[in-house]
């Protein structure tokens, strides 16, 4: 059965956690669509571990739009959320609208996610009025990364936790279905999903939140740019995909590969009109 917004709303009041992996292709989609895990989200960190950016501000809409239609095509049974990219929203509720819009409509997603607090409510309400489910995003906001001076925990001294929770509840009220917890202390985590009646999903935020994300190749130890402290790797794909394009190299050269049940055949008697 499809996951939904509604999924998320009944898992918090049975106190069931989800879980959420990032996603940008439809192979990776169509493997975790076999698998248990709730949701994908199409994230805008695309911009670092599929195009090779420093950070995610030069993701634009056209990128999100290719990559949530090719996850999309494959996630079929999960909810899929995809990342509004730097500016896209911020200019206009107009603006913001437009854009949301685009991302169910040409990429085919189910709902949304934007970085920011009370700021920007009157867009998160427009688009919850359009029929636009929204995810939120509060704590590190790799979006704001020069406005924070860099990748830095969140949340840490009383007038920024008590700013945290604020834009929590505001979220909230202006209709968020779900807010992501990013980078912030697993004590104020657990603060403010206590105090929400939506879910919290955390990444370095701490086991209390109702749900988590990592991003796949993180988990799976293909991306090694950077490692985040909150990460834990399930498996190491990099030895193992390094091991084999090594080996398929190393057979090529000998000519191990392709061997005769790699090859096609063709009629002998074909073959003698050709000389």
């Amino acid at each position: 059965m499809k996951i939904t917004v509604a999924t998320f709303a009944k898992r918090k009041v049975e106190k069931q956690k989800i879980s959420m992996l990032t996603c940008y292709d439809y192979t990776t989609a169509k493997i975790i669509n076999q698998t248990n895990v709730d949701a994908v989200l199409v994230g805008d960190s695309v911009g670092n571990v599929m195009l090779g950016y420093p950070d995610t501000l030069s993701v634009t809409m056209e990128d999100m739009i290719t990559y949530g239609r090719a996850v999309s095509r494959g996630c079929t049974e999960k909810l899929v959320v995809i990342d509004m990219p730097f500016m896209s929203y911020q200019v206009s509720v107009e603006q913001a609208l437009i854009n949301a819009g685009r991302l169910l409509k040409e990429a085919r997603g189910n709902a949304v996610k934007l970085e920011g607090g009370q700021n920007i409510c009157p867009q998160i309400k427009a688009m919850t009025q359009a029929g636009i489910p929204v995810m939120g995003h509060l704590g590190m906001t790799p979006q704001s990364v020069n406005a924070f001076g860099g990748n830095k925990v969140q949340g840490k001294t009383e007038a920024a936790a008590k700013k945290l929770i604020e834009d929590a509840l505001a979220l909230q009220e202006a209709g968020c279905f779900a807010i992501v917890l990013e980078c912030i202390p697993h004590k104020l985590a657990a603060i403010v999903t206590e105090k929400l009646s939506i879910p919290t999903i955390g990444i370095g935020a701490g086991a209390q939140c109702d749900g988590q994300i990592l991003v796949y190749q993180d988990m799976l130890g293909m991306y090694k740019d950077f490692s985040p402290k909150f990460v834990k790797h399930y498996a190491n794909l990099s030895d193992i995909m390094t091991n084999a394009f090594n080996d398929y190299d190393k057979e090529v050269k000998e000519q191990a590969f392709p061997s005769e049940e790699h090859t096609f055949k063709i009629d002998e008697e074909v073959l003698e009109k050709l000389y």
